[in-house]
């Protein structure tokens, strides 16, 4: 088994990836921008699963930062054989009134940061003639949602970069493919109001909103042996709400 590195990996969705991936076996470095405890507690969980894990922090949108943290994984642990770009955040606001900030820290996380690691982590895999790389993205991404301009232009850019760096890296083995939740029961939801979540579900052919664990059963699937001829591809996990 190899070492996975799953940014954004302190909760919600990106915690229950590093899990699943502790499950399968594979050694994680769980990182988070802020949240070291919360990190270190998922590592605690994965190493409670018997494999090697461990919490750092760093900011996927910037370069260097992500270049010296890479360094540090491969001294300590190995070449990562499986990336995980899950970072991200939200800074929601009708397009006509959405300050530049809002739409550049988005873009400058949820897309460039994801940009850095998969360049970077791609250079990597490339040498070692294998690798699996997984994008989070969305649904938003595909269909577009009111009052996100800034994060579904972001993870409809992630469909766009999982496909061109298939093409580029495929020649060394390397699969790169992206999921696309629907809405799942995070922090990032719960926040919703009840009439809108109800709302939701209505549209949702499943009649519920799904789990993290449900998107990281998808990606456990993309990052194994099983997936070896799928690359290119985004799987949608949205509970036939598209």
């Amino acid at each position: 088994m190899g070492i996975a590195i799953v940014t954004g990996g302190s909760r919600g969705i990106g915690a229950a990836i590093a899990r699943r991936l502790a499950q399968a076996g594979h050694d994680i470095v769980v990182n988070c921008a802020s949240s070291v405890d919360k990190a270190e507690k998922i590592a605690e969980e994965c190493r409670a699963l018997g494999v090697n894990a461990m919490a750092m922090q760093w900011d996927v949108s910037d370069h260097a930062a992500c270049e010296q943290a890479l360094a540090e994984i491969k001294e300590k642990m190995g070449v990562p054989y499986i990336l995980v770009n899950n970072a991200g955040i939200t800074r929601d606001g009708l397009m006509v009134r959405m300050k530049e900030e809002q739409f550049d820290d988005v873009i400058r996380i949820n897309l460039k940061g994801a940009y850095n690691m998969l360049q970077l982590c791609g250079a990597m895999m490339m040498r070692a003639k294998k690798g699996r790389i997984i994008n989070i993205s969305s649904i938003s991404g595909m269909v577009g949602n009111f009052g996100q301009i800034n994060y579904c232009a972001a993870k409809a850019g992630l469909i766009g970069m999982t496909k061109t760096a298939a093409k580029e890296l495929g020649a060394r083995g390397i699969t790169v493919n992206a999921v696309a939740p629907g809405f799942i029961d995070t922090d990032m939801t719960a926040g919703l109001a009840e009439d809108l979540k109800e709302g939701a579900k209505k549209q949702i052919a499943l009649g519920r909103f799904g789990k993290p664990e449900e998107i990281a059963a998808a990606v456990a699937f993309l990052a194994s042996d099983e997936a070896s001829f799928i690359t290119s591809q985004t799987l949608v996990v949205d509970g036939g709400m598209i």
